[in-house]
């Protein structure tokens, strides 16, 4: 083999070793991450309050035949995240969770909710 030949192999068989390595041992990296648990008929909207940019939440309606607990996830930007609230609703109620970005926070990126 030519030399070039030689360091690009090297460095292939480098490459697919590290990747090897840092696969979990189940061998997928699907399978290291569970999914959020979503509760079947539980329908919600997120919203950003029109006067103050940093306030944020989630709006839940309850379509299920128990009481389901969430709470909402606000990602604030350079700031630290927020948990909203925790909200217990009942059936054919709504309710909603909230929180508010630090005052230096560039806005609010995402929201989103967990069931408890």
């Amino acid at each position: 083999m030519k030399p070039a030949r030689t360091l690009l192999a090297l460095a292939a068989a480098a490459t697919l070793t590290t990747t090897a390595a840092a696969l979990p041992a189940t061998g997928t990296a699907a399978a290291a991450a569970a999914p959020p648990r979503i509760a079947a008929g539980l329908d919600c909207t997120t919203w950003i309050h029109n006067n103050d940019p940093l306030y944020g939440g989630v709006d839940c309606a309850n379509n299920t035949g128990g009481p389901v607990t969430v709470h909402a996830d606000i990602v604030c930007g350079l700031a630290p995240d927020v948990t909203g609230n925790s909200v217990t609703i009942q059936p054919g109620r709504v309710g909603e969770s909230s929180g508010h970005c630090a005052f230096y926070s560039t806005g609010i990126g995402h929201i989103g909710w967990t069931v408890e």
